[in-house]
């Protein structure tokens, strides 16, 4: 099927093809975030509301293309995994309303220098992508490993029952990829947490009664949380979250161009960045998160070949409503961190994959290319394997370089400057009206 008309049932259909496909690595950031800064079940059932509805608006707000945001492809937009080990950071030292003023404020920077960011493509080259997002897989690998043991301050960490549980569910994940196809090989991950909370319940790890209590309707609260509060480290560190968000976001912008046959020209990815920049906005006014596009939903495109942006604007109408229900939320606050576990060292492990797969494009045989590439990992790596490597700087400057993913990410910005800043360019300087390959 091309991109043209889709009936209705049909659209709704695709549509929720792509939430499902979506929805597990929608929910893991809430979970992951809520429960490492100690959230009631309340709280935790609202976190992963707000976010389902917020990944709706992000969606729609791509989708929109018009002339000052939107770049009109078939994205999906979701939490960001980027922004999971700075929010605990934040949270656990300057306070939930800290971590909010600091997505604020990051949204309002992509949205005010979208602009500037659409002329620094060129600077972006897959040696930079590739390693970013090499080092956000490598980073959020530990979360999922604690998980897999029970969660940090667990009574039964590494049990033989949580161990057994979480194997389990990574081994059903894998079975699933191997013998499923197309539709059903997407849904592994989200067919692992069901069967693993299912199993969890018959061991009696999983209660009920937040769900049983749960309401069917609830209305978005602006800051739930409390007022935001703004503080220089934070905001700082959330300003090169939302950085590396424009810089993986524009990988995926690409991919799609060349599924769907679209050319991207630089005001295309300037109103891209803008939508993103307003989604991470309305992440932080409404208590949510951070938003980037999903590559896991490119896969979908390309799978389905339909490449109309109408079943992706479905998608966020399904979102929005998901978000509105807080019974569903709360089904998802149920998952025993073991089974959580499972499922995220597939996801996390997939983001090496992907990163690695980009840097399948870089020119080997230039040594600056692998300087840039070994730099950046073992930094990366380093400062998520030992946290306490820049306990000795002033608090405001710690909350930045301490977490792997910033630390690496600017590594990889920074050398690839260095050693590319000298080269003669053969190329003109990038029009805004001009096609980007």
């Amino acid at each position: 099927m091309e991109s043209g008309g889709v009936g209705g049932l049909k659209l709704f259909s695709l549509g929720l093809q792509h939430v499902l496909a979506m929805y597990a690595g929608a929910i893991l950031v809430p979970l992951i975030v809520g429960r490492a800064l100690n959230l009631s079940s309340e709280q935790l059932a609202y976190l992963v509301a707000i976010d389902l509805l917020t990944c709706g608006i992000a969606t729609l707000l791509q989708a929109w293309k018009n002339k000052y945001f939107g770049i009109g492809l078939p994205v999906v937009l979701g939490s960001s995994f980027v922004a999971v080990t700075p929010m605990i950071a934040i949270g656990s030292q300057y306070g939930v309303s800290a971590i909010y003023g600091s997505i604020i404020a990051g949204g309002l920077f992509i949205l005010l220098f979208a602009s500037f960011f659409g002329k620094l493509i060129k600077l972006f080259p897959p040696v930079v992508t590739g390693s970013v997002v090499t080092i956000i897989g490598l980073s959020l690998v530990p979360t999922g490993i604690r998980n897999m043991a029970g969660g940090n301050g667990s009574p039964d960490f590494g049990s033989s029952t949580n161990l057994l549980l979480s194997f389990g569910v990574l081994s059903l994940i894998l079975f699933l990829n191997r013998f499923l196809k197309g539709f059903a090989q997407a849904l592994s991950v989200l067919i692992g947490i069901v069967a693993g909370t299912l199993v969890a319940s018959m061991m009696g790890k999983v209660d009920f009664t937040d769900v049983a209590e749960a309401s069917w309707l609830h209305l978005p609260e602006l800051f739930y949380f409390g007022a935001p509060s703004f503080e220089v480290g934070p905001i700082l560190t959330m300003m090169i979250v939302c950085l590396v968000i424009v810089i993986e976001s524009t990988g995926v912008f690409l991919a799609l161009s060349k599924i769907c046959d679209q050319e991207l020209k630089e005001k295309d990815f300037v109103r891209g960045y803008r939508a993103e920049g307003l989604a991470i906005t309305l992440g932080g006014i409404f208590n949510a998160f951070p938003y980037n596009t999903f590559a896991q939903n490119v896969g979908l495109v390309q799978l389905s070949k339909v490449k109309t942006k109408n079943v992706v604007v479905a998608a966020g109408m399904i979102l929005i409503g998901l978000g509105l229900v807080p019974k569903i939320a709360a089904i998802a606050t149920i998952i025993p961190s073991p089974v959580l576990g499972g499922a995220t060292v597939v996801m996390f492990g997939m983001v090496i994959s992907s990163g690695i797969k980009m840097l399948g494009a870089v020119d080997f045989s230039d040594q600056h290319n692998m300087l840039v590439i070994a730099c950046s990992l073992s930094l990366g790596l380093g400062a998520t394997v030992v946290p306490d490597l820049f306990a000795g700087l002033p608090q405001a400057l710690r909350i930045i370089v301490s977490d792997g993913i910033i630390t690496g990410s600017i590594t990889a910005i920074l050398l690839n400057l260095f050693f590319t800043i000298r080269k003669k360019s053969n190329t003109v300087p990038l029009d805004e009206n001009k096609s980007i390959a």
